[in-house]
């Protein structure tokens, strides 16, 4: 089965829209295997952001990230980064359908709630920063037989 790395922003933590959030990946069928709160250091945002080093939003995202916790998660399942990736919407708010997570939360771009892994590869980069190999959790989700052959 397919991982991706979710976090929950700060201003979802802030908002309190977690268990909303949450409950959106729980009711389409995926597996929660790896949770955690906590406080990013400038250390792990700028190792989180690499790939943007350099640009004008670089600073700022990194010291938005560790303005207040974050929810850190593994998830799993059938094809998970893309449908993470459909759910969330797109990283603008303002151009994210209605019925996505970042159209029914994000305010705008910087304060849009959520970060996914855009790819498998990604989402192993990722979680490898947030989380230890025993930290993942392996077992059966009850009903996970009637989610997919």
């Amino acid at each position: 089965m397919e991982k991706t790395f979710l976090m929950l922003k700060p201003d979802a933590v802030q908002r309190g829209l977690v268990g909303k959030i949450i409950t959106r990946f729980e009711d389409k069928g995926c597996k929660l295997v790896g949770m955690k709160l906590i406080k990013v250091d400038r250390s792990l945002a700028e190792r989180h952001y690499e790939e943007h080093k350099g640009k004008g939003f670089f600073e700022p995202t990194v010291n938005f990230i560790m303005s207040s916790p974050v929810v850190a998660m593994v998830w799993e399942g059938k094809n998970v980064v893309a449908i993470a990736r459909e759910m969330m919407g797109s990283t603008n708010p303002a151009s994210a359908n209605p019925g996505t997570i970042r159209g029914a939360y994000g305010m705008d771009i910087s304060r849009n709630v959520i970060h996914g892994s855009d790819s498998v590869a990604s989402a192993e980069r990722e979680i490898a920063l947030y989380f230890r190999p025993e930290e993942i959790l392996e077992y059966n989700k009850a009903g996970e037989e009637w989610l997919s052959e």
